[in-house]
């Protein structure tokens, strides 16, 4: 049971974080409503390279927190907790 509970939690803040960044990407441009886009992007300022010779490797990390993805997160788990009742 806890398996389960781990895999839809997972599931559920990927959908709140798609779903947030969605709304604070359409509500940007809204007076009224472009607080929910106000947030912080943290990660690398330029992807890191690793040139071995045979094979290079590019890794980049990048994370962007509005308003609105901590909103959605906090609601999807919200949902998710009443539809799985224990």
């Amino acid at each position: 049971m806890k398996k389960r509970n781990f895999w839809l939690n997972l599931f559920l803040i990927l959908i709140g974080i798609v779903m947030g960044t969605m709304i604070a990407h359409f509500t940007k441009d809204i007076s009224f409503l472009s607080w929910l886009a106000f947030g912080e992007s943290f990660g690398t300022s330029a992807p890191v390279t690793l040139d071995l010779g045979v094979m290079t490797f590019t890794i980049g990390v990048s994370l962007e927190i509005s308003v609105a993805v901590v909103l959605a997160v906090a609601l999807s788990l919200l949902i998710g907790k009443f539809i799985v009742r224990k």
